[in-house]
């Protein structure tokens, strides 16, 4: 059976929670039953399948982050919390 498509807030409004310099807060839950990308608590909340090896997971986080904004991969930087859940990304311009 095919998964379902992730639903995605509007490119917008996830911008609108990155500070003046392009900078992203987000909160990551690795190994979830479907992936999301959602707006709660001030942050973008991430919920990607992949298991947290090798940084598999973040590169996922990543992925489906320039999915849900529209842009390439490559305009995305992990600044910090490449071990943890709480994760701060750069949107190159």
């Amino acid at each position: 059976m095919a998964r379902p498509k992730a639903d995605f807030p509007p490119a917008e409004a996830i911008l609108a929670l990155a500070d003046g310099e392009g900078r992203l807060a987000l909160r990551v839950t690795p190994g979830a039953r479907s992936e999301a990308v959602e707006i709660g608590q001030g942050k973008v909340l991430v919920k990607v399948r992949v298991k947290p090896e090798d940084g598999k997971a973040n590169q996922a986080v990543l992925e489906l982050l320039a999915r849900a904004l529209g842009i390439a991969t490559s305009r995305l930087r992990m600044l910090r919390g490449a071990t943890g859940r709480e994760k701060l990304v750069q949107i190159e311009s």
